[in-house]
């Protein structure tokens, strides 16, 4: 009686028969988690107009716990996508679509699009708000300037001659 081997679909290699679901759950995590980060950006911007040190001090601990839980669902997405691909290094995204079954491979695409706008807008709003943040910075140092006294000459007339020097030496001998 010959043996047959039969593989699960979970071991099987590539896209073919292996959901990519876990990728698609890190894709819809990221783009959310963006998304409160794209209000958190918005909400900076009234902030930093506002020039509330105390609410933007806060606020940046809040960016914080953004930054790492997004770190944590990326690292969680490239082991999904190096699960799916059978441990291909540094896989394109279109690596994974074109391995995935075609209803995955829409919904990855879409999810694809949908993070790639919501990283694009937090990028143009970070770059709005450090311009607001640079504009600040110089009107402070204005007005720092503007109340920080002068250096000034305050005696009447002509300024003293300049002294002569002392030689130690005769220039003439």
């Amino acid at each position: 009686m010959a043996r047959m081997s039969i593989r699960p679909s979970s071991v099987y290699r590539g896209g073919m028969d292996m959901s990519a679901q876990p990728i698609i759950e890190a894709l819809e995590q990221l783009i959310k988690l963006h998304q409160d980060f794209n209000k958190l950006a918005s909400k900076k911007k009234n902030i930093i107009i506002e020039g509330d040190t105390d609410a933007l001090t806060a606020l940046l601990m809040d960016e914080q716990k953004y930054v790492k839980a997004i770190s944590q669902i990326e690292i969680k997405r490239q082991e999904a996508v190096q699960t799916f691909l059978d441990s291909q290094q540094n896989a394109t995204f279109d690596q994974v679509i074109e391995e995935a079954p075609s209803f995955e491979a829409e919904i990855l695409q879409r999810l694809k699009m949908e993070l790639l706008e919501e990283v694009t807008q937090l990028k143009e709003q970070n770059e709005f708000n450090q311009q607001l943040l640079v504009q600040s910075l110089q009107f402070v140092n204005l007005s720092l300037d503007v109340l920080r006294p002068q250096d000034r000459n305050y005696n009447y007339g002509n300024e003293q001659a300049p002294k002569q020097s002392i030689s130690m030496f005769d220039s003439k001998a």
